[in-house]
């Protein structure tokens, strides 16, 4: 049900599709509202998937996700526009929703921050990771304290952009060697893309976990393998010590 990161100390987990009780195109634990599964699944689904962090829908904070570089301090029970969530609080779960972009989850355990953000190649080009680093430290984080996490997404081999979306990265700065030619098109890691900027931004090397693994693999849902029929997963993190 959870995927967890070795390198965290938050209470924290990636979600996969198994268990739950959706079914068809969002068959195992789709925890989305917004994609035309059956409500009270959902809200069942949700509900086991928190019990097992040890967290209840009552302190989740959660974003309607614009593909941006918005950054927002998380507000338990409400929907706010946005990409990423920063919060120094305690009992409150940050959420990030997924379907082939990638979550980074991250925390200063030290001082008391955490941060969750969405990274599409949108976000990522638009550096959604050094904002939500400078929110983080606006509420008291340190980067040489900060540990990151960046969870299930699309993969370097399944995920093809095209030219235009090749000179928006190199534009912003990053490295070429995060894209690779397939034909007409080019393959794009984003999950490299977001590894280097976190450490141009301070983040440690050593304190930098990528799961490795894609979600067009069967244990996940994913937008792109799919074809758009398909449920959503959740990242999550709470300003408390791993139960």
């Amino acid at each position: 049900m959870w995927l967890h990161a070795p390198n965290l100390q938050s209470n924290h987990g990636f979600s996969t599709r198994t268990g739950g009780s959706s079914t068809g195109n969002f068959a195992g634990l789709n925890l989305s509202e917004r994609v035309g599964d059956d409500p009270k699944c959902v809200l069942e689904n949700r509900g086991h998937a928190l019990s097992a962090l040890g967290l209840s829908l009552n302190s989740v904070a959660r974003l309607n996700q614009i593909h941006s570089s918005t950054v927002v301090e998380a507000v338990p029970g409400v929907v706010l526009e946005g990409d990423a969530l920063v919060t120094s609080q305690n009992n409150i779960a940050l959420v990030i929703e997924t379907a082939d972009c990638y979550p980074v989850l991250l925390e200063d355990r030290a001082n008391g921050v955490i941060g969750a953000a969405h990274c599409g190649w949108r976000g990522s080009v638009a550096k959604i990771l050094e904002h939500t680093l400078r929110q983080m430290l606006g509420l008291g984080a340190k980067l040489e304290h900060i540990r990151a996490a960046i969870g299930p997404g699309i993969c370097f081999e399944h995920y093809s952009v095209g030219p235009e979306v090749r000179e928006q990265f190199l534009n912003a700065g990053f490295p070429d060697n995060i894209l690779e030619p397939s034909q007409t098109l080019w393959k794009l890691d984003l999950s490299a893309a977001n590894a280097w900027l976190l450490e141009a931004c301070g983040v440690p090397k050593n304190q930098i976990w990528r799961s490795g693994a894609c979600s067009t693999d069967p244990e996940f849902f994913s937008y792109r393998r799919d074809a758009g029929k398909t449920g959503r997963m959740w990242s999550v993190i709470a300003n408390q010590v791993k139960p």
